[in-house]
């Protein structure tokens, strides 16, 4: 039985009186209703509103088309691929990449499901070792069809197709909305196929619609009860339950109210079986709520600590297959005797992670009735979208990237450190490739930034965060203490049809990003690990511990 427990310390007075509110303000039926109202006034809101809301009947209309996907999927597997690769960003990506980190491959008999959401030239040289390219299938995925990685990942691998088959395209699927420029693209190149996503689903919540279900049937998932799961989920959120057993609705009133009561740090504490979940709700939450200097900071993957190291800005959500372990249950005991709100929710198995989608969907659209915003707009993530694109020109004219910023030497660090205050974060925005040895240095940084400052530390590569915490970095509060690292790649590769390679769109979205922070008046460094990661990170470590005695 999926249930959850609210431990809520000395705010309990204050977080019920807001769970009360949201009961007397119909929350749950407006929703329902698409009220657009419920999160705004002005009538500029209400359309983009209204029109994004299409989520919360999203499981119904799956399991109508669950027969034809998993007909395709069967297609495809007798066709003998081996892989099934998501080439997308953000919202099209990360559905895909919590099912194949927790479902692996179910029985061996379906083709094996690879994510491709960065422009990293070795992360694309990693993955091109990894596949029978022969035997892949391209999945492009993109929502409104004109975002630039899906664009340039399906160039790269048709191209690559190309120099080995006549008919490249059967190796191709799409996903995308109508009108979207990719429909007539992807039948230009021979597509074997193109799913139509709902037009009134935005990406971060488009878990559940075709885009995390395509891939899902692929990989041999048994969508059916995926879905009946996420049926389950909506029905305990219906207009008709009580707040009181809303679960949902409980969960994101608590999480906005914590963060209009400065507990805005949202320590996810996740089960090693599901643990990539994580990603997936920090798209979400800090998508979706960082913005007018509001939002709740999600922190992910940060080791759970003693009541010592944590300052007074956090609420903690423990996510776990049934019983949480004894070790975590007697730390989140702790943690919750020294005044912090905690969430326990258990869950059955893993096909739950289609109830825990739209709960969190749910959850995360009160949370943005309670802070006052719009929690399905983004309107800063443009920004460093349109400094890489202005930069992207001038290489094009110039041949060179206009690197205006400057790096920073152990003094500038030293200063970024010692800036460090009581409620702040601090990010490391990695444009690097994602390996183990390098993951397991920044943990080390982490853990040591967070126990000497007791302020929530996060970890994002670029330019998978650009398409989910970036909204968050340059909108929500100006409480971000941002290292932004970068290092010399390995391998490169050009973009076909384009002037640039993979290695310069990667410098050029890291220079858009930093340029982002510094026009919103973030505290941003940039630092440059060179040849030798793990040497640099070592010297790194040492800085720090200099700088935090």
């Amino acid at each position: 039985m999926k249930r959850m427990e609210f431990h809520l310390g000395p705010l309990a007075d204050r977080l019920n009186t807001a769970i009360r509110e949201a009961e007397q303000a119909g929350v749950a039926k407006r929703m329902w209703r698409k009220d657009a109202s419920l999160w705004k006034p002005d009538e500029a809101s209400h359309k983009q509103i209204r029109n994004s809301l299409g989520w919360l009947t999203v499981p119904d209309e799956m399991i109508g088309v669950a027969g034809e996907l998993i007909e395709f999927a069967e297609m495809i597997r007798a066709r003998g691929f081996r892989h099934v690769m998501v080439c997308g960003m953000g919202g099209s990506s990360l559905c895909p990449e919590v099912l194949a980190r927790t479902f692996g491959q179910p029985a061996g008999l379906f083709p094996e499901l690879l994510v491709l959401d960065s422009t990293d030239p070795d992360v694309i040289a990693r993955l091109r070792d990894q596949i029978d390219i022969d035997h892949t299938l391209f999945v492009i995925a993109s929502k409104s069809g004109t975002t630039t990685e899906p664009t340039v990942f399906y160039k790269f691998w048709y191209d690559e197709l190309s120099k080995r088959r006549a008919n490249p395209g059967e190796n191709f699927i799409a996903i995308t909305d109508p009108a979207s420029p990719l429909i007539d693209a992807a039948a230009e190149l021979g597509f074997q196929r193109t799913f139509l996503n709902q037009s009134d689903i935005g990406g971060r919540y488009s878990a559940l619609s075709y885009f995390g279900m395509v891939p899902a049937a692929l990989m041999g998932i048994d969508i059916r009860k995926f879905l009946e799961r996420a049926k389950e989920a909506e029905q305990s959120c219906s207009a008709v339950m009580p707040a009181e057993s809303n679960i949902a609705l409980k969960l994101g009133t608590i999480l906005g109210e914590c963060a209009n009561a400065g507990r805005d740090k949202l320590t996810l504490v996740i089960d090693p079986q599901i643990e990539t979940l994580g990603l997936w709700i920090e798209q979400l939450i800090a998508e979706s709520t960082g913005k007018e200097g509001k939002g709740i900071v999600p922190v992910v993957g940060e080791p759970l600590g003693e009541p010592s190291v944590y300052g007074d800005d956090r609420v903690f959500v423990a996510i776990s297959i049934g019983v949480i372990p004894q070790d975590t249950n007697a730390t989140l005991s702790a943690l919750a005797a020294a005044g912090h709100p905690i969430v326990n929710r258990q869950v059955n198995d893993i096909y739950d992670l289609g109830a825990e989608f739209f709960i969190w969907e749910f959850a995360t659209a009160c949370a943005g009735w309670r802070l006052g915003i719009n929690p399905f707009d983004q309107p800063n993530v443009q920004e460093a979208k349109d400094a890489t694109r202005e930069l992207l020109s001038e290489f094009s004219t110039s041949g060179k990237l206009s690197d205006d910023q400057k790096l920073a030497d152990d003094d500038a660090i030293h200063a970024q450190l010692k800036a460090i205050k009581p409620g702040d974060y601090v990010a490391f925005l990695n444009y690097i490739e994602e390996l183990p040895e390098v993951a397991r240095k920044f943990q080390e940084l982490r853990i040591l930034v967070r126990d000497r400052t007791k302020c929530a530390t996060t970890i994002g590569y670029g330019p998978r965060f650009l398409h989910s915490t970036g909204q968050l970095h340059k909108g929500g509060p100006n409480t971000g203490v941002f290292f932004q690292f970068e290092a010399k790649d390995k391998s490169d590769f050009p973009v076909p049809g384009e002037p640039y390679t993979f290695a310069i769109l990667k410098q050029a979205q890291a220079l858009g990003d930093f340029r982002a922070l510094v026009s919103r008046g973030r505290r941003v460094v940039r630092i440059d690990l060179g040849d030798n990661l793990l040497a640099s990170l070592d010297r790194l470590k040492e800085v720090i511990l200099n700088a935090l005695k």
